[in-house]
């Protein structure tokens, strides 16, 4: 196996060219993990850490461009008040080593349906730029970038170069359940946005079927019945049967197929899914940093 260090992102996109088959690597808290396990045995490891055009953001046009080389403690200390959904997801990821090294492309690039970003992503209505030597930049919905098990649109001679998202315009929020407080991967996981300046709302769900996904009859639903001419500072709380309503949809968008854990996982989402639009939709609902509920019980 090569291993290759490259500087500057034109070098990463000739690297990429030549060899198809490697496998970029930036904070390496995923890549390691299947190379220690024999999961992955790659032609070439190509080293992104150093190219520092993927480690900045800015404000563009009303969106917010990410570097995929920013990390999970950057998206928390810098753009937790732009961005707190994906800030409350990257809190989550295992310890404070990890979230100084894991970054934002890197969990997109492995796309296993357990990271944390991508509910977060599909609730946002995010955009993938994706970049390679011949055939330019492009941008990908999140919606169509996730196409399988660790399948996603990026093409062979590709990289991830940043993620585009609108600053919140209300409530945004990320729920996971594992079997223990700290340091696990999710059973399941939910993203919620509530954006007072296009009136809609954003599910995302992940952990619960081959693919992250979107609960897009919750979204519509959940957007009918929410009073926007209050504002995202003086909310109406919705009733309870709408909450209710809601819950179970969202739980009904989830795709565990031959899953011993199915039911529950099913359970959990609809659990997370009426406390999320609650906290979203109540004045007076608690705001605290990061969710995540212990596997057993109703969390």
């Amino acid at each position: 196996m090569e291993f290759v260090r490259v500087s500057r992102w034109t070098e990463a996109l000739e690297a990429r060219a030549a060899c198809p088959r490697a496998v970029p690597v930036s904070g390496g808290t995923d890549v390691m993990v299947e190379l220690n396990a024999g999961r992955l045995r790659p032609a070439m490891l190509l080293d992104l850490g150093p190219v520092a055009e993927l480690t900045g953001w800015e404000p563009v046009d009303g969106w917010l461009r990410v570097g995929a080389g920013v990390t999970y403690t950057r998206l928390i200390e810098e753009l937790g008040a732009r961005l707190p959904g994906l800030a409350q997801a990257a809190r989550t990821v295992g310890s404070r080593q990890i979230r100084n090294r894991g970054t934002l492309g890197g969990n997109l690039g492995t796309a296993a349906t357990k990271g944390v970003c991508h509910p977060v992503l599909l609730a946002c209505d995010a955009r993938i730029e994706l970049a390679g030597a011949t055939g330019g930049t492009r941008l990908v919905e999140a919606d169509g970038f996730y196409r399988g098990e660790r399948r996603t649109a990026l093409a062979d001679t590709e990289l991830i170069r940043a993620v585009w998202l609108r600053p919140a315009c209300g409530p945004q929020y990320f729920a996971k359940v594992g079997v223990r407080n700290a340091m696990t991967t999710a059973i399941c996981s939910l993203a919620l946005t509530v954006d007072h300046d296009r009136r809609r709302v954003g599910v995302g769900i992940g952990a619960a079927g081959p693919v992250p996904s979107r609960a897009r009859a919750a979204e519509e639903f959940a957007a009918a019945h929410i009073d926007w001419g209050c504002g995202p500072d003086r909310p109406r709380p919705l009733a309870a049967d709408v909450v209710r309503h809601f819950a179970d949809l969202v739980a009904r968008a989830a795709d565990p197929a031959d899953d011993p854990g199915a039911a529950y996982r099913r359970h959990a989402l609809a659990v997370i899914a009426r406390r999320t639009l609650t906290w979203a939709t109540t004045p007076s609902a608690p705001r605290p940093a990061d969710h995540l509920w212990r596997h057993g019980g109703e969390p």
